[in-house]
Order: C-alpha cells, then structure tokens, then sequence
C-alpha cells in the first residue's frame, strides 16, 4: 500500500446527480495547510521511493491485474470528508463499511492494492470496524486464489482450508505496516435525497495491528492503485473504466477543493492529452514513457535508459509529494534550473541542495524558466513553476525535486501534478490530462 509523508490533501466526495443521469461521479479534495515539517515529507518521500524500487525488483509470478472489464457506463459519488490540517500529508477519504455501515476515514492512495481498515484489538484504540457484528463481513480462505494470487503480503501459514487469509504489510526503512486478515465487505455510497448504493463483494483487510504516524488520523486506507481487488479497479469496472483526481495548489486557502471522479469523460481524448498508460499485472503502480524533460524550451541531455521501464522508467504517484528523477535526470534538471536561477541569492535550506531568498530577489533578476515534460506521442505536462520550484517558508524558495538511485524508476509527485485533472483510463490504457483549477 505505499504510505506517504506527502502533499496534505482530503477528499470530499459528494453524491452529485450522478446516478440518476449517467454523469460521472465527482468527489471534492481539500488541500491542506502543510502540517509535517518539510524534512519529515521529504524523509518519508525518500521510504516512499525505496518501497516502490524494492517492489518493482521484487516481480513474482501471478496474475494480478487485466484491463478493466467495463459492466456499466453510469456513475455513482461518494460521500466525503475534509481530513486537511491533521499533519500527515495525506489524502483522506471518508467511507461507509459494513452491515449496518460505519463511518471510517481512510488514506486515498494510488499506490496501495488493498483496502483496509483498523480493526477490534488494534492499538492505540479508535475507531474501529468490527466484522463480527457486520451482517455483510465475509472472511476470505488462507487456500483461495484470491488470498494466494491477489492480496498483497499474504502470510504462507494456512493451518486449515477453511482459515482466514491473513497479510503482514511491512514496508522499507521504518515505514508503516499493518498486519491482520482479509474479507469481503460491502461499501455503503451516500447518494443525493438519502438514498445509498451498495459496492458489495470488495476486498478488505481487517486491521489488528498497524504502525506508522499516517494512522494517527485515519483509519486505514482507501486502495486507487492498480490492482485486481483494489477500489479504483472495482469502482471503475462498475462505473465505464476509468477513475480521475484533480488536485489544487498544495498551499491553497483551507476551503479549496479539487476532486475525485469514477465514469469516463473527465478530459477529452486528443493527442496532445493523452499518453500511454503502463499497468504491470503484478504492480499496483501507474507507468507512464516519457520522452524528453525541457527546460526554458530546451530539451536536457539524458540518457534514453533513464526513461526506459528496463533500467528505470517513470510512474505517476498522487502519494509522493515531490518528483523523485533517477540520478542522471536529476542532476541535468537540478543543473539546468539552478544555472538559470544564478543571480538569485542563494540560502541553506536541507535537505534542498539549491534554494533562494525570493525576498532579496533584485529587480530584473531571471525569472523561474518553463518546465515540461514530453511524454510518448504529443502529450506534455507543461506544469506552473510553483510545482517545481516550490516554496518551502515565507520569502524562501528551492528546486522541489528529489534525486533518485540510478538505475531506477522516477517518480512523478503530487506537487507536481497540480491543477490538472488526471484521467486514468484502465478500459483503453490510456492516462489524459488537462490544466485545471479544479472546480467542478
């Protein structure tokens, strides 16, 4: 699941009319004020990171995901919540569970395969989901394909058929983890007049024990990765395979909100906004090919085997706050931005290794260069400078990205994916994009 120190958004999902006009289904995101410290983000970026290469090297045999088989083409919203200020960095989600349904708020994360929940018995105690008084919890067999094939960090022991399957979800370098069993449970979806829908037969993890600060706020986690049980897979092959986001500035006012869609017809299907869409049948991850990186309309000397999914390749992450390039990308980027940042005044800002006093910033001092990213065919990212050349305190600003092992795989963060709206079209494996301010 891929637990991140990232960009403090929360999701508000509302029940649009969606289901009774066939529309796609919207959810409201709420950025965040940064509640982390910087460092804490980038230190949890960089656990982050080594999760993903580690998984990426870890490839088994299994089949874990085929393209989404579409079983309607209208949409549904769900019903969220604001979990802005709490901190961790995060995207929070607030969902109903079970029979008879309990509100839990969870971590919305793109890289996570199972969905789960903190369950009776885990500690410190909260609020917890509680199978044994749902009428709709059904545990999954230890000996099921499902258990063997699908969930993520499944334990081998299996002292009966008829035992539940049980994972142990640990990550690299201190990240978070939790441990506990795997069910079906239905989903409760808050629509306008009262009514509700029902996803019924998703996955969940039932949660005994977890670690980690991201659960000091949440509840567990909602799963948008790629992945045969995940909730984005599910949600999309019910609701016309596809699934998008749309995040605003990370530093916005507290009461702005971007969203979270489930149906087809978020961004229009052309060329120039369209690439793509790279989904390993054992990863839960997003791959995207990109071509070139330009800056001030130049495009940088790197290596082709930077972007090449052998050696390294690229993946879309709404988890990682920054872009993490692998070494070579990153220092032509970093050398390229900073040359034509020169007669800024530099300032010690770690764990940056080039930031600017913004404020002693002279009249006719260069301005921050464009940035682009060429991606396979005519798609580019062309993000606002704020999205790489961030600001990380008042009047201090630093190139906001992080270099990463090489070989390896760069990371594409949160930050910057800012104000556009993301499509992820699992029916057509295609990803599409638009600039956006996020408004429905």
């Amino acid at each position: 699941m891929a637990l991140r120190g990232n960009l403090l958004v929360s999701l508000l999902l509302f029940a649009a009319a969606a289901a009774a006009s066939g529309k796609s289904a919207m959810l409201d995101l709420v950025p965040a004020a940064p509640g982390a410290p910087l460092a804490s983000r980038v230190r949890d970026d960089r656990r982050r990171h080594l999760y993903i290469s580690a998984r990426l090297r870890s490839r088994h045999g299994g089949s874990r995901r085929v393209a989404a088989e579409v079983a309607s083409s209208s949409a549904v919203s769900l019903p969220m919540s604001s979990g802005a200020y709490s901190g961790t960095g995060q995207y929070f989600v607030k969902l109903l569970v079970g029979t008879p349904a309990q509100e839990f708020t969870l971590v919305a994360d793109t890289g996570s395969d199972l969905t789960w929940v903190k369950c009776a018995g885990s500690s410190p105690p909260g609020h917890v989901f509680r199978p044994k008084v749902s009428k709709s919890w059904a545990p999954i067999p230890c000996s099921s394909d499902t258990c063997k094939l699908d969930v993520p960090f499944s334990l081998a022991n299996c002292s009966s058929s008829a035992s539940p399957c049980s994972y142990d979800y640990r990550y690299k370098e201190g990240s978070a983890g939790a441990r506990g069993i795997v069910g079906t449970e239905s989903a409760t979806i808050a629509l306008p007049g009262g009514k509700v829908a029902q996803l019924k037969g998703m996955v969940l993890g039932c949660s005994s024990s977890h670690d980690g600060q991201s659960f000091r706020s949440a509840d567990g986690v909602l799963s948008l990765g790629n992945a045969k049980i995940s909730f984005a897979t599910r949600a999309a092959e019910r609701f016309g395979g596809s699934f998008s986001y749309c995040l605003v500035d990370h530093l916005a006012p507290r009461n702005a909100t971007g969203y979270l869609a489930f149906g087809p017809g978020q961004v229009p299907r052309t060329p120039a906004t369209q690439t793509k869409l790279f989904l390993d049948p054992q990863m839960p991850f997003y791959g995207v090919k990109v071509d070139a990186i330009h800056v001030a309309g130049k495009a940088l000397d790197i290596p082709a085997e930077v972007w090449d999914a052998k050696s390294g390749g690229v993946i879309l992450d709404s988890g990682n706050t920054l872009t993490v390039l692998a070494a070579p990308a990153y220092k032509a980027v970093v050398t390229s931005l900073s040359r034509h940042l020169d007669g800024v005044p530099k300032v010690s800002f770690p764990p940056f290794e080039h930031c600017y006093n913004w404020t002693a910033r002279r009249p006719g001092a260069p301005e921050i260069p464009k940035l682009a990213v060429q991606f396979a065919g005519s798609a580019r990212l062309e993000p606002p400078a704020k999205s790489y050349v961030i600001d990380v305190k008042p009047g201090v600003k630093c190139i906001g990205v992080q270099e990463g092992e090489w070989p390896g795989v760069s990371v594409i963060g949160n930050i910057m994916q800012q104000e556009h709206l993301w499509e992820f079209d699992l029916k057509n494996m295609q990803v599409r994009f638009k600039q956006s301010n996020c408004t429905r």
